[in-house]
Formats: C-alpha cells, sequence, structure tokens
C-alpha cells in the first residue's frame, strides 16, 4: 500500500480511502466488519463516513453507518490509533436533519458530539462539511446557469464561513477534532475558508472531497490546481460514478440489490445516453488490456496528478477485493492515450 500526506495535517493516508456509505442499508454490522478487516490486512488505514449515512439516505438510517463503525471501534481499541477516520456535518435541505436548515457554528458543535457518540471514539482525525449552504455546482448542477452564483450575499456568507470555522477551532482546542474539511465545494469556497483562518488564527482546510471520475472529471485543472499550492488533500468521491461505470446499468439493467433499485435523493442524473456511450467506449479499453472496467476507472483516478486518496465503496467483499487490487494496477501510455481518447469525446456526458 501506497500513503500519502493529508493536506498539511502531518497525518498519512493511504490512497485508498474505504467509504461506508453502503453499511446501515445494503451492508449489516458483520458485512463492514469483514470489509474492515480485509482493507485493514491489505493496508488501508483512512475511513470515512458522515452523518447522514447510509446512502441512499432516509431518516430511518440516519446515523446508522456512523454507530456500525462505532461497535466495531470499540471492540477493536488497540486499532484506532492507528486508523484516520473521517465524518462530516450535513448541509442544509434535509427535513429530518436538524430540520434541513443551514450549517452553523452550533450545529457543527451539536454534530460532532452525536458523531463522537455514536462512533464510540474520542476524536475525529479529520471533520468536513458534507456541502455548502450556497448554491453549489454539484450533484448534477454544474452546467452554466442551473445556480446562481451572482445571487450569493458575499458578506452573509463570510460571517457564516467564520462561525463555523469558530466552532471547528473550539472543537479543535478541545480534542474532539483533529483537522477540518469540506467536500462538495469549490475553489472560492475552499480560498475563502484559508482566508479567514488566516485573519483570525483558525484551523485551515486541510483536504476536500468532491465526485471526480472518468464520467465527471471537472475539477481538473483549476480545483485540483488550487489544492495542490495550498496544501490541501483531494480525495475523490464515486469513483465508479454511482457504479456506472462497472458497466452493470448499461441498457437500462438493475441488478438486484443494486443501488439503483432504490430511490435516489438527487434522481439518476448520472444517466444519459452520452454517459452510456462513455462506458461502452471504457470497457472496451479495459477488455484491451485485462483489467475489469472497475479496475480501469479507479486505476485511472489514482493516477491523476494531484489525487491524494481515492474513496471507495462496495457492497460484497468480492467487489472490494477488486477494488483494492485496482490500485496496484499500473496503467501503461497506450492505456492512457486510449481512456484519453474517450475522456475527450465525452467530457461531460452528464
Amino acid at each position: 500500500m501506497q500513503y500519502s500526506s493529508l493536506g498539511a495535517s502531518g497525518l498519512k493516508v493511504s490512497r485508498i480511502c474505504l467509504g461506508t456509505m453502503t453499511w446501515g442499508l445494503q451492508n449489516t454490522q458483520e458485512d463492514a466488519n469483514q470489509q474492515l478487516a480485509y482493507a485493514l490486512d491489505k493496508g488501508v488505514n483512512f475511513i470515512d463516513t458522515a452523518e447522514m449515512y447510509a446512502v441512499p439516505p432516509s431518516a430511518e438510517t440516519y446515523g446508522k453507518t456512523e454507530t456500525i463503525l462505532g461497535r466495531w471501534l470499540a471492540s477493536n481499541k488497540n486499532k484506532r490509533q492507528d486508523l484516520v477516520i473521517a465524518s462530516k456535518i450535513a448541509g442544509k435541505g434535509v427535513p429530518y436533519i436538524r430540520g434541513g436548515s443551514d450549517i452553523t457554528g452550533a450545529a457543527v458543535t451539536k454534530a460532532i458530539d452525536d458523531s463522537l457518540q455514536r462512533l464510540q471514539t474520542d476524536y475525529l482525525d479529520l471533520y468536513q462539511l458534507h456541502w455548502s449552504n450556497r448554491p453549489h455546482p454539484h450533484f448534477g448542477r454544474h452546467h452554466p446557469n442551473q445556480i446562481k452564483f451572482t445571487d450569493v450575499d458575499r458578506a452573509a456568507e463570510r460571517d457564516n464561513f467564520l462561525d463555523i470555522l469558530q466552532a471547528i477551532g473550539q472543537a479543535v482546542s478541545e480534542g474532539k477534532i483533529r483537522h477540518f474539511g469540506l467536500s462538495d465545494d469549490t475553489p472560492w469556497g475552499i480560498e475563502s475558508y484559508l482566508k479567514l483562518a488566516d485573519e483570525f488564527n483558525l484551523p485551515r482546510v486541510n483536504s476536500i472531497q468532491n465526485e471526480f471520475n472518468l464520467l465527471h472529471s471537472k475539477d481538473w485543472p483549476y480545483l485540483i490546481e488550487t489544492c495542490v499550492h495550498n496544501d490541501i488533500a483531494f480525495l475523490p468521491w464515486s469513483p465508479l460514478a454511482g457504479g456506472m461505470l462497472t458497466g452493470k446499468y448499461l441498457d437500462g439493467q438493475r441488478p438486484a440489490g443494486s443501488r439503483w433499485t432504490m430511490s435516489q435523493r438527487n434522481g439518476l442524473f448520472r444517466n444519459t445516453q452520452a454517459s452510456d456511450a462513455a462506458i461502452r467506449g471504457y470497457i472496451e479499453v479495459a477488455k484491451a488490456h485485462n483489467i475489469t472496467p472497475a479496475q480501469l476507472a479507479l486505476a485511472w483516478c489514482n493516477q491523476v496528478d494531484g489525487v491524494t486518496s481515492t474513496i471507495i465503496g462496495a457492497t460484497s467483499l468480492a467487489q472490494l477485493e477488486e477494488d483494492i487490487a485496482a490500485f496496484d494496477i499500473s496503467l501503461t501510455e497506450q492505456c492512457l492515450t486510449q481512456i484519453g481518447q474517450v475522456l475527450n469525446q465525452y467530457l461531460a456526458p452528464f
């Protein structure tokens, strides 16, 4: 296993981050225990969760993933110090989480305490904002004019950012969290938090996790360049585009137990004809190089300059084994050229 620096935090994290959002809905406690045992045996030391999980989210499964991970941590206390555990506070718009209200400093403080209780640990290595309060170009809203940046009240946003950072600073001083990160944010969001951290001597942003994959590479180059030159870890989530890049959803297929058989909070916005055409192209490249489509997509993500650790998830041990094996694959120049040809043809398929 290879390891990278988590931004400027001083922590070393595996190039693979084990995502957990299926635990509590598609996966049981026993499944989670098996995944953790296998991942740790392979050198994975980085685990990502969130208060909102399991996914697809619901009031019934809220907090279940953290609870499952917490049970494992309680039974494996000797392993806690060797792990980097990250969680996230949900953003606005989810009615059963704080009434769907904005993230505030007070909400951060309460959410951290609740997560620590569910996780049965005294501290989190990384605490992240799941998405911003302001309109943001994520979850299928990345095309021109789907949101309006000109509607944002910069002064109000600055006050909110500062309120959040002050709560983060208090949590750091109390030892409840070690480092602060963003999720589903932008270069402007990063820069705004960094300026406030410098101005008020508060914790700096150490990481950001955004969707990044062969169907959705919009963070290259602008956001990734921002991360590199500010010592911020870039953590791609959904490197398989919600499972699409495996090819399992082509031609309207819906394998039993798969996520697309369940109601999706943001709909199937990735499911377009252009996406299917791109996936078919990547499948052909994978076949030509004797690897699976999933391994092609993960190995590609891992080799992108500026990527720190890629967040993977699985609903079966066989999937996890296949995914982890992808990070031992070094794509040839020929393979990368062939991938690039498909990518250039379908740069933004959804």
